[in-house]
This record gives structure tokens, sequence and C-alpha cells, in this order.
């Protein structure tokens, strides 16, 4: 058995869930990691220290998903599994590989039972469903989240790939959210505001928490709807699924789709003023209060304490 895994990285700096990944699918044979994009000499030397990969594939270009696709598709033939994130990229390269070669992929994985059993979420993750994949080769996506970090201290070889891809798609340019917060989906810590913040401004009393507590700024799809967020911060479904060792959910109500997406953290604080909340009766420590009075006492309470990361 060999795997493919199509590294995750973003603005010359590779993702914390590369490591992830490669920790999950370990079990499954010796691992080639495949660097896809323009100035990869920097994430392909990070990639070639995660400890269980035996080689790191570097192809130029093709950042367009059709030219990803037609990558992978030269590639294949040398594997018994595909794998990339269930994000962006990997929602967007894999379906259209898996129909290319026509297989059935298996995606959003969070546990790996053995070479053809996994189990993932279903009904908005109100559920774990075990799906048995008995085809040829395994096309996957897995929630880079369910899994820890793979160790470093690896030297593996790194190989540029010849030859070119054909992409009918070109990139004409990018528009990206700037922040200096960690990234949603790794964060250990994780702050969330919800529509009863009542505007962008007021989003600020989130982000200087954060700051304060070195966390990542998040948001409900509500909040995002109402243009108090921007969409790289929703938490839910239909956004960023996250894990963090710490999620502080203020003024967020706990509608289904927000829930789906903090199922893998680990310890919920709720700040809110309703005691019926669904998210404050999932809370493992709650907080009935105004949230206007609450957090600028504990920001203030972490200036007297030195609290800064």
């Amino acid at each position: 058995m060999s795997v493919l895994l199509l590294a995750d990285h973003d603005a010359g700096v590779l993702s914390l869930a590369t490591a992830q990944l490669v920790h999950a699918v370990a079990e499954l044979g010796p691992i080639d990691l495949l660097v896809i994009g323009d100035d990869t000499a920097a994430i392909a030397q990070s990639a070639s220290t995660i400890a269980g990969v035996a080689k790191v594939l570097i192809a130029n270009g093709f950042s367009a998903a059709d030219g990803v696709v037609n990558v992978l598709s030269t590639l294949v033939v040398r594997y018994h599994y595909v794998v990339a994130s269930a994000g962006s990229v990997g929602k967007d390269v894999m379906p259209r590989l898996a129909a290319k070669l026509d297989l059935m992929p298996v995606t959003d994985v969070i546990k790996i039972l053995g070479p053809t059993r996994f189990e993932r979420p279903i009904y908005a993750g109100n559920a774990v469903q075990t799906v048995s994949d008995n085809q040829p080769r395994h096309i996957l996506t897995l929630r880079a989240s369910a899994f820890r970090a793979a160790a470093g201290g690896n030297t593996a070889p790194i190989e540029v790939l010849a030859g070119s891809a054909l992409s009918l798609a070109n990139l004409l340019t990018s528009h990206r959210t700037q922040s200096d917060t960690p990234d949603l989906a790794t964060a250990q810590i994780v702050i969330g505001g919800g529509i009863a913040l009542g505007s962008a401004e007021n989003f600020q009393l989130i982000k200087n928490l954060a700051k304060k507590l070195g966390a990542a700024v998040g948001a409900t799809r509500a909040a995002v709807d109402a243009g108090y967020a921007p969409n790289d911060w929703q938490i839910g479904q239909t956004g960023k699924i996250i894990a963090p060792d710490l999620y502080i959910a203020i003024g967020i109500s706990g509608a289904l789709q927000h829930l789906a997406g903090i199922q893998g953290a680990k310890k919920i604080v709720a700040i809110n003023t309703d005691a019926e909340a669904p998210l404050v009766k999932l809370a493992d420590i709650a907080l009935i209060d105004d949230l206007f009075e609450i957090i600028p006492q504990l920001t203030a309470e972490l200036d007297r304490l030195g609290v800064r990361r």
C-alpha cells in the first residue's frame, strides 16, 4: 500500500494540517507528499522534515483546480490512496479527481479504522457513519482537526516532477483577508462571536480579547451574513471545522449549523444572557451575563495579570 498526500499550504507557508494528515494516514503505507504551486522550495523543505514522509514531490505551477487534478491523475497509478485535507482545496479537487477516475470519494474522514474502513460525520455531525471502501484505489479527504500532528526531525528527499499539465483556468488575482491572529482551523484557542455583538465595530471586543490570549477569531454564519465578520471567520457546517483546546463562544445561541463546526473542541466556555441557549447547555463553563460588561472586565483582568501572547 502507498499513499500520495496533497500538501496544504498558503502564502508560502506549509499548513499544520499537512502534519496532521501525515499522522492520520501513517498506518496506510509509505507516504509521498505532493507540493503544487509556485515558489514552493521553502514549503517543500518544511514538508521534508515531517516524520513519516518518504519523499516530497514538487509540481511547479498548476494552482487552478483542473491543473491540480491533471497532475494527480498522472501520478495516481503509483498509489493505492490519494489523500487531501477536507478544506477548500480538497473539497474542490478531490471530487473532480474521483469523477475523472470513475471512483467514489470518501470525504470528511475523522477516523481511519483500517485499510478500507473509515468514519465520517453525517447529519450535521449528529451521527457518525462507518464507510467500507472496497475500490481498487481510494480517494480520501480528511478533517485535519480530528488528528494530532506528526512529529518533525525527518529529512525526506525532494524530487521536482518534470513535464506539464494542461489547465483551462488562469488565476488573475486573489483577495486576501489580512490578519495577525492564528489560523482558525488549527488554533489551540478560538474566540467566536455571534449576532448578539450587533456590529462589525463591536467585534473589536472579540479581537482585543483574542490578541491577549493568542487566539484565533471566529464568527457564526449569522454574524458573517450581517457583515460583522469576514467569510473566512465563519465556523460551522458551511464554514470552518475547528478542534481547539479551548473555545470561547460569545453571544452565540448555538444553531445546529454552528454546533456541527465545534464538536472537536475540548473545552467550551459560553458567555450569553440566555441560560437556555443550546450552546450554554453544551458548554463546560457558562457565564450568564451581558457580554458588553463581561468582555471588557475580562480583558482588563488579563491586562492586570500581565497576560499577553
